[in-house]
């Protein structure tokens, strides 16, 4: 059986959902798992895949950034296919690992996908570095502070600090932080 997955890390990005599932549809998987969230949250359509698989299936998934967020984890998920006896197939890629070629491929594209994602947040680094060496970068605006006042007011109404991040489209941990500043927080 053909078990696909499809993911997206925003709620914002249902075309790629739509897209994936598509594909997965169009390539017959008779089972398909789909969830938007980032790759380093819980992922549990992923996780609910991996144990629907059974021995002679092969998880599907179009591109290899969809899967995993990491060689070490893409490690992880091979590791439980393979030993449940799961074949795992990349669309973009062209790799099957039901092949010995198609394996290596994926351990040697998994390698790559690392080394660039790892040069990528290096050159980040030091352009940030420079920027604030020259006195250029100030970091993202902090948008909690901006609505100190609505939080208070949301707060004092009586609103939970889940239901004042949801309605101002903050954090959690950035109301809290609004509504029990620190003596150096409130100095600022």
């Amino acid at each position: 059986m053909l078990v696909g997955y499809a993911r997206t890390s925003t709620l914002e990005q249902d075309a790629g959902l739509e897209a994936q599932v598509r594909d997965l549809k169009t390539l017959r998987c008779e089972k398909l798992f789909s969830e938007q969230v980032s790759s380093v949250a819980p992922r549990k359509a992923l996780d609910a895949a991996v144990e629907f698989c059974r021995e002679g299936d092969t998880l599907v998934v179009t591109k290899l950034d969809r899967l995993a967020r990491s060689v070490t984890h893409l490690g992880t998920i091979i590791t439980a296919l393979e030993t449940k006896g799961v074949a795992l197939r990349i669309v973009n890629l062209g790799v099957d690992t039901a092949t010995p070629t198609g394996r290596l491929m994926l351990n040697v594209l998994g390698g790559v996908a690392q080394f660039e994602r790892e040069i990528m947040l290096e050159r980040q680094r030091e352009g940030i570095a420079k920027a604030k060496g020259e006195g250029a970068y100030k970091g993202r605006k902090p948008t909690a502070r901006a609505k100190a006042a609505e939080i208070a007011a949301l707060a004092a109404e009586g609103l939970s600090m889940a239901a004042i991040a949801t309605r101002l489209g903050i954090g959690k941990g950035s109301v809290h932080r609004a509504l029990n500043p620190k003596p150096a927080d409130a100095a600022q």
